[in-house]
């Protein structure tokens, strides 16, 4: 996918290592309007005794390596999210029925967000983790039921969307929002300056 982004100041393009419509939106939120979207082509399966931090951060990682290699002459910006319980990871549903069981384990309990962000420009790879810790409420049947019809749920990490109706059910948030939507817009824009990426916000 292609979104051309228009500019007045000569820099590097701006490539997104990702398929997310949510972490689009959440750049161009910022001023950081990807140029290219170019998802990275890699199994995102954990590994044995890997901790949900090192993994987000493994891939996030991997993610910018891949897309990197093909395009040198870009700012490569790639990201990884996942929700766990504990050391379980909550992987992305395939189906109906396993969101409706990940949100039957999230219900009325504390869980954590990882997202780990890397950025890479020339032979300059920046990276940053972040956790945030989200409380949901006990839910009834007939809530799971009702947000499983919605839809919501499809290919979302913990089978949810902080973002839509899943507001309802949380009652707090320790950490950053953003986060949990899928980019933690702060560290985010932190590492694409550190790599001199002018966003469009300070363009003069």
């Amino acid at each position: 996918m292609v979104y051309p982004h228009a500019s007045n100041v000569s820099r590097k393009p701006l490539i997104l290592a990702s398929a997310s419509e949510r972490r689009y939106a959440l750049l161009s939120q910022i001023g950081c309007v990807p140029d290219l979207v170019v998802p990275a082509n890699l199994d995102e399966e954990k590994l044995l005794g890997e901790t949900p931090k090192q993994l987000v951060s493994r891939l996030a990682i991997l993610k910018a390596k891949n897309v990197f290699e093909h395009h040198r002459e870009a700012i490569v910006i790639a990201a990884d999210t996942v929700v766990a319980l504990g050391r379980r990871v909550l992987v992305k549903p395939q189906n109906s029925l396993e969101a409706e069981s990940t949100l039957e384990m999230l219900s009325g309990r504390r869980h954590r967000v990882y997202t780990s962000v890397c950025v890479r420009s020339d032979e300059t790879v920046r990276q940053r983790s972040v956790i945030t810790h989200v409380k949901f409420k006990k839910l009834k049947k007939s809530e799971i039921r009702n947000y499983i019809n919605s839809g919501e749920w499809k290919g979302k990490a913990g089978s949810y969307g902080i973002q839509g109706k899943a507001a309802a059910f949380t009652i707090s948030i320790m950490g950053s929002y953003t986060n949990v939507v899928g980019l933690p817009l702060y560290e985010t824009y932190s590492l694409l300056g550190s790599v001199g990426y002018l966003p469009a916000l300070e363009e003069s």
